[in-house]
């Protein structure tokens, strides 16, 4: 329904989206810091006549379009903040900021998102209820969706369902991927310091060595997901950083170690670290040495509403081809903090694929990262279809 006139005014407007993902992408900023981002949102959704709120978590911008005739209120979101990469891809819109670049695509997602405004603001004497616009800062580190609905975003008009999109680079361009249930994983972090006592390399007998304890800390938890969880569940423990020690005759005082847990049910999020502190408990005790260990719960697991993607499913399908939308067989272990509006409506999110072919995908948080202008289109198209869609059901 209406698929006709969301192609037309989609391409109509197809230039200006491109020309406002170019002017995100010359000019990106990083998270919490997205104040001419939000100003270049904030010109468009006003030249629109689109009522918006600016400065919600700080650089967060929210739109709001009102149909002609009463009825729910569904979310579109995109993410704003940028990389501290620098850019080496060669397009013409390159960043102009040193160390700083859109490289994961939320260029494209705020491009996409108003790309769907401009559509269903032409549309609004068809719309029943309302449209709310969600441009969303901090996502990559500090995760700014938690802050926007602290701050009210989720009411005035309440918001009933949710949807975003993530242009991905590990899959083909002009496909879209769905998945009812777990779609990605709970992104913790952690940091360990094994406290020891330093000394000299030909004398560790009058010393407690700390790279050692870290060796064996390190293999005892690698067991806790091979042993104590279910096969039939999924976890990762990755250890990313081990920091100890300068010169090849000191043993050290104290080892750091810092690393990332990623789950999918609540149930093993809450288990794993209570069992790395046992074996970090455990093991430090019984070689003389002591520990911090420090946890930090960043996004919950992002799990899809399997009635909205069957929604969304179906209206990406009339935008794309019923065979360019396809099933994924297996969830993701990233993290993504719209997950948090999964956890307050029911909502889905979907993988929009950037790569020309199978055998050079486009790998994300690279400094050549880059992707082609024409795939904001099937997010602005799929999102106005799927805004659509749902509020006439």
């Amino acid at each position: 329904m209406y698929t006709d006139v969301i192609n037309k005014i989609g391409d109509d407007n197809y230039r200006k989206m491109v020309n406002l993902r170019h002017q995100f992408h010359m000019y990106p900023e990083r998270g919490y810091e997205e104040f001419k981002t939000a100003k270049t949102i904030s010109d468009e959704l006003e030249r629109l006549g689109i009522d918006y709120k600016a400065n919600v978590a700080k650089t967060g911008v929210v739109g709001l379009i009102k149909g002609n005739h009463p009825g729910k209120t569904v979310l579109l979101r995109a993410d704003m903040d940028a990389l501290p990469i620098n850019e080496e891809a060669d397009v013409e819109y390159k960043s102009r900021i040193e160390n700083c670049m859109h490289a994961c695509g939320h260029d494209g997602h705020m491009a996409g998102v108003l790309g769907a405004a401009m559509i269903l603001n032409n549309m609004k004497d068809e719309i029943y209820g309302n449209v709310k616009l969600i441009f969303q800062p901090a996502e990559e580190e500090q995760g700014g969706a938690k802050p926007m609905i602290d701050e009210g975003v989720m009411d005035n008009p309440k918001v009933d369902a949710a949807f975003g999109c993530h242009l991905w680079g590990g899959m083909l361009e002009g496909e879209v991927h769905v998945r009812k249930g777990p779609m990605m994983a709970a992104p913790d972090m952690f940091r360990i310091k094994i406290k020891g006592k330093g000394g000299h390399g030909a004398v560790p007998h009058l010393t407690i060595d700390p790279i050692v304890i870290a060796s064996q800390v390190i293999n005892n938890i690698q067991s806790i997901v091979s042993r104590r969880i279910s096969p039939l569940e999924s976890a990762v423990i990755s250890f990313g950083s081990i920091q100890g020690g300068k010169s090849h005759n000191v043993i050290p005082n104290d080892v750091e170690l810092v690393g990332t847990v990623r789950t999918f049910s609540e149930e093993n999020r809450k288990f794993i670290p209570k069992a790395m502190e046992d074996i970090l408990k455990a093991v430090t005790e019984s070689q003389g040495a002591g520990y911090e260990f420090k946890y930090e719960e960043k996004y919950p697991a992002l799990i899809n509403d399997e009635k909205m993607t069957e929604i969304a499913k179906n209206s990406f399908k009339k935008i794309v081809g019923e065979d360019k939308v396809v099933d994924m067989k297996e969830p993701t272990m990233g993290g993504e903090d719209f997950a948090y509006f999964g956890q307050l409506v029911p909502a889905s999110f979907m993988f929009v694929g950037i790569s020309k072919d199978k055998d050079n995908l486009v790998v994300h948080h690279h400094p050549k990262f880059k992707w082609d202008d024409k795939n904001i289109l099937t997010i602005a198209k799929g999102l106005a279809q799927t805004a659509i869609d749902y509020l006439k059901a």
